[in-house]
């Protein structure tokens, strides 16, 4: 067998032969189903989105309201699943609270048909309008509140916001919201989208495949970085501190969040969007000193870095938006969970119609034919676990 060069975290490999999104990573372009991101940030909305993304082409107008009328009557959670939530610890991170809670669905909705299209609408359905209340009860609880109940006569952004305070936002902070979960929702074999594909290989319940496509998005070099974004704005301070702050980053070679792609080599055409949301949200709510922060940083990386193709990505203005939006800081990867459901399961419909199990390889770089030793021949070894007792013995008493 001959094996192709290795590359470490399969950079440039496909993995899978896809039709639900496109990234033109050299001129910044990025496509659902073929239409520009652009257009439907315009004139779509996220429900319609999701429909597009999930079912392949965009719905008329009677199977939008049947959509939306599923998802809307789908929003509340079993009464365990609000108990079991109950229980979490009050200093847990809201994308642990949300990968329990979704996986736990799976217990509730056991029923396994994955070649039965009703199963399949009725699982996209409850994963699409049940997550966004458990991002939102969890909020609640972990302040000893009881969750705040869905509202069936607002919209699915509008009624998201309003989970969160008890009161329906502006109409223009839900259309923003809005938006935001449009850029947010898809973009192609992602780190998320792998682990929920791989997953769904294996056959098992969806609630599974979104449950693990959570974990993976939680880490701070994927969803976690919009977090990040707002730490290193707070952590410069001002305008006046840019400069210094990243040629220091630049001389350690630290990473800068929010910027950089593994696709892009140009502005995140989503980073192009979000900014002028962020400027539609200051004529609206007043500014945000962060903001300037952000444009001198951006203009400074680009004096130093454009020539490495490096840019903002996605995650450097969302977190301004969602600041703005009145959303806690902690809450803003659950947010991008919210959204990217519908792109995990556009992938798990598309992987489970030509199926066939994830099974990589590898490159071996241990030893053969070693000699197994004896226990009483493995002095140094031993004394080395020993040491290694003691210590943590140590620093436990």
């Amino acid at each position: 067998m001959t094996f192709c060069e290795y590359k470490p975290g399969l950079e440039g490999i496909p993995v899978a032969q896809s039709s639900i999104s496109y990234v033109d990573g050299k001129n910044g372009i990025l496509e659902y189903r073929g239409i520009p991101i652009e257009e439907l940030a315009t004139k779509s909305s996220f429900i319609e989105t999701s429909y597009l993304l999930i079912w392949g082409h965009l719905p008329t107008q009677g199977e939008l309201e049947e959509f939306e009328t599923e998802i809307r009557y789908h929003r509340r959670i079993k009464y365990s699943i609000r108990d079991m939530m109950k229980c979490f610890p009050d200093r847990g991170h809201p994308m642990d609270a949300l990968q329990t809670s979704a996986a736990a669905l799976g217990l509730f909705y056991a029923k396994r048909a994955l070649d039965d299209p009703a199963y399949i609408r009725k699982a996209v359905v409850r994963l699409l309008a049940k997550i966004p209340t458990m991002v939102a009860a969890a909020n609640s609880m972990r302040s000893g509140n009881d969750p705040i109940q869905p509202n069936d006569n607002l919209d699915y952004c509008s009624n998201f916001l309003y989970m969160l305070t008890e009161r329906p936002p502006d109409p223009l902070s839900a259309k923003i919201f809005d938006i935001c979960l449009i850029l947010h929702a898809e973009h192609t074999i992602n780190a998320s989208t792998f682990s929920a594909m791989v997953t769904a290989s294996t056959l098992t319940d969806p609630y599974a495949v979104v449950a693990s496509a959570v974990g993976t998005l939680a880490g701070p070099l994927h969803g976690g970085a919009n977090e990040e974004v707002l730490v290193m704005l707070e952590e410069i301070g001002s305008v006046q501190n840019v400069r210094a702050y990243i040629e220091k980053r630049i001389e350690n070679k630290s990473k800068i969040m929010g910027f950089g792609h593994r696709v892009y080599k140009v502005k995140d055409p989503r980073a192009t969007i979000l900014q002028r949301l962020v400027e539609q949200l200051f004529e609206l709510k007043g500014h945000d000193e962060y903001y300037d922060i952000a444009l001198e940083v951006e203009r400074v990386i680009e004096e130093k870095l454009a020539h490495k193709g490096i840019y903002p990505n996605v995650d450097f203005y969302s977190g301004l938006v969602y600041r703005k939006l009145g959303i806690p800081q902690d809450l803003f990867t659950p947010v991008f969970a919210i959204a990217r459901v519908s792109g995990w399961l556009a992938h798990w419909k598309e992987q489970l119609a030509e199926n066939r199990i994830f099974r990589p390889t590898q490159v071996y770089t241990g030893t053969h034919n070693s000699p197994y030793i004896p226990i009483e021949e493995r002095h140094q070894s031993r004394g080395s676990v020993l040491e290694s007792r003691e210590s943590v013995v140590g620093n436990i008493s």
